[in-house]
């Protein structure tokens, strides 16, 4: 397993400053924020923020995200390819095989078999753009009510009906739990679809309560990641395992400083499950 770390957990940081923080800490991959990367690329261009991940020895594993590529006007859409295009030009040049991509809330009146042939439909025609680039696509479901695919039920249905290579998923311990998917649906997933897994923990709450802000550190709160880890396991993964936290609290705190604590969390509970990469 490749222990990475998302910028979106230090939001606040620079993307520089989550290159230091992340490889000081001793994780060897990086979930690039995708917000991040375009502050830094107006001053300096890509080829030098190669040379801050090279220098750092850390990986650019994924960009974070296109958001609610699906059920858009013709001209957001348009917005979207181009959204798409850009990014994994990037990704080329940096040695990044993977982007997030995220479904978009659920227009009113919409059943599931519009949402499925919609997600369906945008995923086949982002593939193709991806596939020029030999980039990766991962769709994430949100477990929050208002979102169109909300359990790993429905993304792993759209995934296999979009039938592309470069089109998996990822699952997020936080959207696995406040959307009410089960244990079992982990382990009929074919592991090399599941491009992602973002590791968290989540307060105790109600689940149609549950926000991004209510995210905690891995082992901190009530979900079962044991269950989910050992389902993981059984599925045979062995792949990206990112710490994905939106804690506003947290962006508080010194970046480097809680890289580590993420690092430590996250180490405590998945070596008893998978032996965490020595190298990239």
């Amino acid at each position: 397993m490749l222990l990475a770390l998302n910028g979106a957990t230090t939001m606040k940081a620079t993307l520089p400053e989550d290159i230091a923080a992340t490889s000081a800490a001793g994780f060897k991959a990086l979930e690039i924020w995708a917000a991040k990367m375009d502050d830094y690329l107006k001053a300096d261009p890509v080829g030098e923020l190669k040379g801050l991940f090279d220098r750092a020895g850390l990986q650019p594993a994924s960009i974070n995200s296109i958001e609610f590529i699906t059920f858009r006007s013709s001209e957001e859409y348009e917005a979207i390819k181009v959204r798409c295009q850009e990014l994994c030009g990037l990704a080329q040049n940096l040695g990044c095989d993977k982007i997030v991509v995220v479904p978009s809330p659920t227009p009113e009146g919409t059943g599931w078999k519009d949402i499925k042939d919609e997600s369906v439909r945008v995923l086949r025609e982002l593939s193709e753009i991806a596939a020029l680039y030999d980039v990766q696509l991962a769709f994430e479901f949100l477990g929050f009510p208002w979102c169109s695919v909300r359990t790993l039920d429905q993304c792993w249905e759209i995934v296999i009906e979009t039938d592309r290579s470069n089109i998996g998923l990822v699952i997020d311990t936080c959207h696995f739990f406040a959307g009410g998917s089960e244990l079992r649906s982990i382990e009929q997933i074919d592991p090399r679809k599941i491009f992602i897994f973002h590791i968290n923990d989540v307060e105790e709450r109600p689940l149609e309560t549950i926000e991004d802000a209510h995210r905690l550190l891995p082992g901190e709160g009530v979900i079962p990641l044991d269950d989910i880890l050992v389902s993981l396991k059984q599925t045979g993964f062995d792949g990206l395992c990112s710490v994905e936290l939106f804690r506003p609290e947290y962006w508080e705190r010194d970046p480097g400083e809680l890289a580590t604590a993420a690092r430590t969390a996250t180490l405590e509970i998945v070596r008893h499950y998978f032996e965490p990469s020595e190298s990239i």
